[in-house]
């Protein structure tokens, strides 16, 4: 059977299964759909392999020796420059432990053995498709400067922007950084907090200095947080209590000091450009001024 419609020529796959058979099976079809194939015959190898091309997408043996295909998924997953590459396992398992194993470690899909190549496209079409669009919205994220990052509610790092790994590279030890972020956010949650806009909490990197603040949540198990200085979060709690605004507000305001249009701000704060020109009318009428260049003045005198 040959696979139709694959995937655009050009795109790159990386196979990883100890089998040479299965190797040699999917090689062969995904090559004749004009795809560039990678292969390895074992986790420690794939991830050898990523650390020197970036693939589109991995399809992932989940039963091998040594590093097992969902352990190798995780470490995937933690690396910054793959972690948004969708992985499709495969294997002859099918209880329904190994099917939420499977997801649990970061896969994306699940294939049963022996392999279906039309089914194998089809799903690969798919999860490519979704991997691009939520891409290129992170790449325009990536653009605008942004120190965001992506959580699971277990606390696994998803994705961060560029900006934000800058930022945790400053860190002696980034793995560590990596380690406690995601501690801090799965404590966080299991001490019953919601993912709600604008809840924040100080995380034990650099005590005083850094904040996750949670915009909110994309997807099921998908939770956005912004890294800030906690030099950051202390303006906003200055204008909060020299005018007596709400700590959304207080946020507002400081995005408004700092030259941000109300477009702007609602991409930063998660909110829509109605919400924050509502916020607007309350802070005008708070600090007695009548428009956004006043405000600018008044908040930018507070925090100097």
């Amino acid at each position: 059977m040959r696979m139709s419609n694959v995937t655009p020529e050009g795109d790159i796959v990386l196979v990883v299964d100890d089998s040479p058979e299965a190797l040699g099976f999917l090689t062969r079809a995904l090559e004749e759909a004009g795809v560039t194939v990678l292969v390895a015959t074992s986790g420690e190898g794939a991830l050898a392999v990523a650390k020197q091309v970036t693939p589109d997408v991995v399809l992932m043996d989940a039963v091998m020796p040594g590093l097992d295909g969902f352990e190798t998924c995780r470490k995937f997953k933690a690396m910054a420059q793959v972690a948004h590459v969708p992985v499709i396992f495969m294997t002859a398992l099918t209880e329904t432990e190994h099917v939420v194993h499977a997801l649990e470690s970061g896969g994306v899909d699940y294939l049963t053995k022996p392999i279906n190549l039309e089914e194998l496209s089809a799903r690969m079409r798919v999860h490519l498709a979704n991997a691009r669009r939520a891409q290129s919205a992170k790449l325009a994220l990536d653009a605008a400067g942004r120190h965001l990052m992506a959580f699971s509610p277990s606390g696994e790092v998803l994705w961060s922007t560029p900006q934000a790994t800058r930022l945790l590279g400053d860190s002696a030890d980034a793995e560590g950084a990596l380690a406690s972020l995601g501690e801090g956010v799965r404590g966080w949650l299991a001490n019953g907090k919601s993912a709600v806009a604008g809840e924040s909490f100080s995380l034990g990197l650099r005590p005083g200095r850094m904040r996750l603040v949670c915009l909110g949540v994309i997807t099921p198990n998908e939770i956005l947080f912004r890294l800030v200085f906690e030099s950051e979060t202390n303006q906003g709690e200055t204008l909060r209590q020299h005018f007596g605004l709400t700590a959304r507000e207080s946020e507002v305001l400081l995005w408004i000091g700092r030259g941000k249009s109300n477009r702007d701000i609602g991409e930063v704060l998660g909110l829509s450009p109605r919400t924050v020109n509502k916020h607007l009318e309350q802070i005008y009428v708070k600090l007695g001024v009548e428009n956004r260049a006043s405000a600018a003045v008044k908040a930018i005198q507070v925090l100097q």
